[in-house]
């Protein structure tokens, strides 16, 4: 059995420990709103450039052969996934939960015998994924230094892999993030941005026929070459304010269980301190009455 001063030792330990969870708590929620404000207000933009594009793209027909971001030169034999995860730990599941979503992809990948190359946007996806696949790792991009997520951010980011793109390394790329959705729930996302993935609905074919009637200056590949790129720079900034408040919103609540835990920790030691300093008072108390009786 552990001594009360063991037992003091341990209860201010885990009161210290308390702190700092409540501390981080409030300051992942002092981000949380601002990410979280940044990330809705990125959606319907994302959107209607996605729509844009669908409404541009559906009946056009490309003239060459050459490679494009919108239908690629129709090889898919090496896939380009890259993940998007935090830099720090304490939050929970959130990086556990879409490097298992990505996990599951590569195996999926392998059983068709593609080859796989992954982009690490974030150290802890690196941390978490390196030792099963790590030969397939081709970059890690750290965005430690960077405070507030700025579309440069994300337009350095889609340059990098649209270079790689056309230097013939990849023929699909991939992302992987965490949709917010709310404090206690996040939506591990897989989305196709290369070839561009088009929304096929139940009125395709009838949008294609209307676009017929247009006459677009310039002309369609023109606004395509010029679209796609911003796109694709779109998509990634999207990806990484969503995976940024998802961050905060997944740490605000493991901060939160922690405290919880620590507070319930405490009252258990408490009752057990008080316990067993009752048990040697008492102790003590019998020593000194039988002493006494036994002059």
């Amino acid at each position: 059995m552990p001594s009360l001063d063991d037992l003091k030792k341990r209860i201010a330990s885990v009161k210290s420990t308390e702190k700092i969870t409540k501390a981080m708590k409030m300051v992942a929620a002092a981000k949380l709103r601002k990410a979280q404000e940044a990330a809705e207000q990125s959606r319907p933009y994302a959107d209607n450039m996605k729509s844009l594009m669908d409404s541009i793209s559906k009946g056009f027909n490309s003239t060459d052969d050459s490679k494009n971001l919108l239908a690629g030169d129709g090889n898919d034999s090496t896939y380009m996934l890259v993940l998007f995860t935090s830099e720090r730990g304490l939050c929970g599941g959130f990086n556990s939960q879409i490097s298992k979503t990505l996990k599951e992809k590569i195996i999926d990948l392998k059983k068709q015998n593609k080859k796989v190359k992954i982009i690490c946007v974030g150290k802890k996806g690196y941390d978490i994924i390196k030792r099963q696949y790590g030969e397939l790792i081709v970059d890690i991009i750290d965005m430690s230094s960077i405070k507030t997520i700025q579309y440069v951010d994300a337009k350095q980011i889609s340059d990098k892999i649209i270079d790689m793109y056309f230097n013939n390394e990849f023929d699909k790329c991939l992302i992987f993030y965490n949709k917010f959705k709310s404090i206690i729930s996040q939506i591990p996302t897989e989305q196709q941005v290369i070839p561009a993935e088009m929304t096929k609905d139940a009125n395709s074919e009838d949008t294609s026929k209307d676009n017929i009637f247009f006459e677009f200056e310039p002309n369609e590949k023109e606004i395509l070459e010029e679209l796609l790129p911003l796109n694709f720079a779109v998509q990634i900034f999207k990806a990484l304010l969503e995976s940024s408040a998802s961050e905060q919103g997944s740490r605000m609540s493991a901060m939160d269980n922690a405290s919880r835990n620590a507070s319930d920790m405490i009252d258990s030691l408490t009752l057990f301190y008080n316990r067993s300093r009752q048990a040697v008072i008492t102790k003590e108390l019998i020593e000194i009455i039988s002493g006494a009786e036994a002059v």
